[in-house]
């Protein structure tokens, strides 16, 4: 007797996401969830992976790199509120799909990876997305964000991850901690490691 192997129902699934994941945490906003409803989460991973693509937690990617739970990108959206006047990098944790979330609500987007941040030269972006948890913002990093402009990130501090967010000013762009969540952490931005007595 030959059995029919049945397809997931992502379109199921991407709505108990959003009722269980993102509306339950208090990200409501109408245009994060037309776009995370939108948006199938199972075409950024690998096909191992497709089955528990809109689960509460981080894929681990090829490559090494990671999708964050769905939690994180809609907060991250919910505090961002991009704008069709937005110029948008996208600082990529390996899966494009926050730049497929964000690019129909913007101006423009670029996407590039942490090891492309870390070499950049200077940018303009009125809104930079770091699709993962990062120690501190470079120099190098502070220099693609406008004058004015805000960055919305995962943060590392003494182990503990949390969406940030901050905008520059002059040359200082600090970032305020917002909610702790689990967000995978992007080594490339680790602080150099120094040691005192």
């Amino acid at each position: 007797m030959q059995t029919t192997k049945t397809r997931p129902d992502y379109t199921a699934a991407r709505k108990a996401m959003i009722d269980s994941q993102l509306r339950t945490s208090g990200v409501n906003e109408a245009f994060v969830l037309e776009r995370m409803g939108t948006v199938p989460r199972e075409d950024f991973v690998p096909e191992a992976a497709k089955g528990t693509a809109y689960m509460d937690r981080a894929i681990r990617l090829e490559g090494g790199g990671s999708l964050p739970a769905p939690l994180f990108h809609g907060a991250m959206l919910a505090e961002a509120r991009p704008t069709a006047e937005d110029t948008v990098l996208v600082i990529d944790g390996g899966s494009g799909y926050l730049t497929a979330l964000v690019e129909p609500l913007v101006s423009s987007v670029k996407t590039i990876s942490a090891a492309e941040a870390l070499s950049a030269k200077k940018g303009n972006y009125s809104l930079v997305l770091v699709d993962g948890a990062i120690e501190h913002v470079p120099a190098t990093m502070a220099k693609l964000v406008a004058e004015g402009g805000r960055i919305v990130t995962g943060l590392v501090e003494r182990g503990v991850t949390r969406l940030a967010t901050g905008r520059k000013s002059g040359k200082a762009l600090a970032l305020l901690p917002l909610a702790e969540m689990g967000v995978p952490r992007m080594g490339a931005f680790d602080k150099p490691e120094s040691w005192s007595f």
